[in-house]
C-alpha cells in the first residue's frame, strides 16, 4: 500500500512552504495586534500610577512581543534572501524552525500580557492560578495534542 504523496523532493518543498505561509498568516495577525496594542499601553494616563513591577512586567511582555514578532515575521525574510538559490527545502526547515520559536515566543508573551492585565484588573492571589490554568490550556492545543497524534499516527517508515 503506497503511503504519502508522489512528489519530488522540490515539490514537497513548495507545498511545505505553502503551508508554513498560511500557518505564518494566522500567529502573525495574532501576534501584530497584541503587539500594537501593547505599544500603546504605556501612553495611556493609568501606565503612569502603575506599581513598578507591573511595569516590569509589561517591559517583559512588550519585549517578549517584539520578539515573537520577529521571528514570525523572519521566514518570509528568510525566504526573500534565499529565493532563486535553489535551497527551499533548507529554507523550509529554517522558516519552520524560526516559526516555532515565534509560536513559543507568543505563548510567552499571551501568558505576560495575560498576567499583567489580571493583576493590574483584580489584585487578587488566584491571579497566577488562573494564569496557569490558561498555560496549561495553550500547552495542551499548542504542543502536547501535536506531539500526542504525532507519536500515535506516525509509523516508523514515515
Amino acid at each position: 500500500m503506497a503511503r504519502g504523496r508522489d512528489e519530488t523532493p522540490d515539490e514537497r518543498a513548495d507545498r511545505r512552504w505553502a503551508e508554513l505561509i498560511q500557518e505564518i498568516r494566522v500567529a502573525q495577525t495574532g501576534v501584530q495586534i497584541l503587539f500594537g496594542f501593547l505599544l500603546t499601553v504605556v501612553f495611556t494616563p493609568k501606565f503612569a500610577d502603575l506599581p513598578s513591577a507591573d511595569k516590569t512586567i509589561y517591559i517583559i511582555t512588550v519585549a517578549l512581543g517584539a520578539s515573537a514578532t520577529g521571528a514570525l515575521i523572519g521566514p518570509v525574510s528568510f525566504h526573500r534572501i534565499v529565493s532563486g538559490r535553489r535551497i527551499k527545502p533548507q529554507a523550509v526547515v529554517w522558516a519552520s524552525r524560526l516559526t516555532f520559536i515565534g509560536l513559543v515566543l507568543l505563548l510567552a508573551t499571551l501568558v505576560s500580557a495575560l498576567f499583567l492585565v489580571l493583576r493590574v484588573a483584580t489584585h487578587d492571589e488566584f491571579v497566577p492560578w488562573l494564569v496557569a490554568g490558561v498555560v496549561t490550556w495553550y500547552m495542551l492545543c499548542w504542543f502536547v495534542l501535536p506531539l500526542w497524534a504525532r507519536i500515535r499516527y506516525t509509523t516508523m517508515d514515515d
